[in-house]
């Protein structure tokens, strides 16, 4: 069978396939410390899982409108209004299942053959993966440890260019826990305002920020107009696996959007939309519980591993990632990965599974508890002592 071409530019995750390693390990009996996957290890909040049961019994197992339900689509506007300063309608949201159709979608529907898209590196690597799919040129911001892994505006600047069409931010970020600040978010913001380029602003952890919240480049003067916000359930209310995300957009592009939803999945799930309304008008209290465990185990984890020679673990500003560099170990980031995989039975990602320039990092996931975090510390000690003493 031969593939269409375009196959060969669509990239991965490496979390899933580090994770099937991992669990072959144990399928022979390795004790393996899962630090790889992304997301809480807390239950989904019951009052969803009831709303949830609910709508199944109520008959919400049809099919709904393309957009998502009206209902739906009105909390996320309220919601949105609220958290970022805008004003939003339903009319600017989509509903779709998960968060990248939102990446892909937008992309798709915007992009040409020679559009550039400036995206952050490290960074989640679908965005590289469906730039380089839809035929667009992938332009590479590194993100820089000293700044708070920010961008280097003046770099920024430099990299803007006649063919820039999109650019992508993602506050608090994955892999390295960064929150850009709000003085580079208007920065970006003034450099933009007077190009025809659209943000696709990433911000899916905007509830977990261990500081000041976190502001949207949507709120600077100017820009609701040319930016997507890309926001869900998964991390805020523990819905990984409900794969219900949605977008706020700039009204034309709704049009797009709905066209590539009906052309692919028809429609989200009607009765996860329905608990994804409880989710948003419902107790917020476990998502905050959830959010604040979190942060006392990024405090630990994180102190630990400043103990460990030969790495420097910045304090994360948001999400629940620690991404220590690793440079002063001497070693290469996917083959201590590899190493603490194999060896030590922590799994976890090398910084290059984000983009070339995580190279000298990995990242760890502290969505898991505090003793295994600690345990998977001391492991890492172990083997880069071992590895010493060879």
């Amino acid at each position: 069978m031969q593939l269409a071409s375009a196959m060969a530019r669509l990239g991965t995750e490496t979390a899933f396939e580090v994770l099937v390693r991992a669990r072959a390990l144990e399928a022979q009996g390795r004790d393996i410390i899962h630090l790889e996957i992304g997301e809480p290890d807390f239950n989904t909040p019951s009052h969803i899982v009831e709303a949830a049961k609910a709508a199944l019994d109520e008959g919400w197992t049809h099919y709904g409108p393309t957009q998502g339900l009206p209902e739906l689509r009105q909390a996320i506007a309220e919601y949105v209004s609220r958290t970022r300063g805008i004003k939003v309608t339903q009319n600017h949201v989509c509903v779709v299942p998960g968060g990248k159709p939102i990446i892909f979608f937008p992309m798709l529907a915007l992009l040409e053959a020679g559009d550039e898209v400036i995206y952050p590196n490290p960074s989640f690597p679908i965005y590289e993966s469906m730039i380089n799919f839809v035929g667009a040129t992938a332009v590479p911001m590194p993100l820089i440890e000293s700044r708070g892994f920010s961008f280097d505006l003046d770099l920024f600047r430099q990299k803007l260019s006649p063919r820039t069409k999109m650019v992508i931010l993602n506050s608090p970020a994955n892999p390295t826990g960064g929150v850009m600040p709000p003085e580079d978010i208007r920065a970006i913001a003034a450099l933009l305002a007077d190009r025809d380029v659209i943000v696709l602003s990433d911000e899916i952890y905007s509830r977990m920020s261990y500081g000041k919240a976190p502001i949207s480049i949507a709120a600077c003067p100017g820009m609701q107009d040319k930016t997507i916000i890309l926001d869900g359930f998964s991390k805020t209310y523990a819905m990984t696996g409900w794969r219900i995300g949605y977008g706020v957009m700039p009204e034309p592009l709704v049009a797009a959007v709905n066209k590539l939803m009906v052309n692919s999945n028809s429609c989200t799930a009607s009765f996860t939309q329905r608990a994804a309304i409880a989710a948003l008008t419902g107790p917020q209290e476990p998502s905050e519980s959830m959010i604040a465990e979190f942060r006392s185990r990024r405090d630990r984890f994180v102190a630990e591993l400043n103990t460990i020679p030969g790495f420097r673990c910045p304090l994360p500003e948001g999400a629940f990632y620690a991404f220590p560099n690793i440079e002063a170990t001497g070693w290469r980031s996917k083959a201590l990965a590899d190493a603490l995989l194999d060896q030590a039975g922590v799994a976890c990602l090398s910084g290059t599974a984000f983009g070339a320039f995580g190279e000298g990092y990995l990242r760890f996931s502290y969505a898991n508890s505090l003793e295994n975090l600690l345990s998977a510390a001391t492991r890492i000690r172990a083997l880069l002592e071992a590895s010493e003493a060879k």
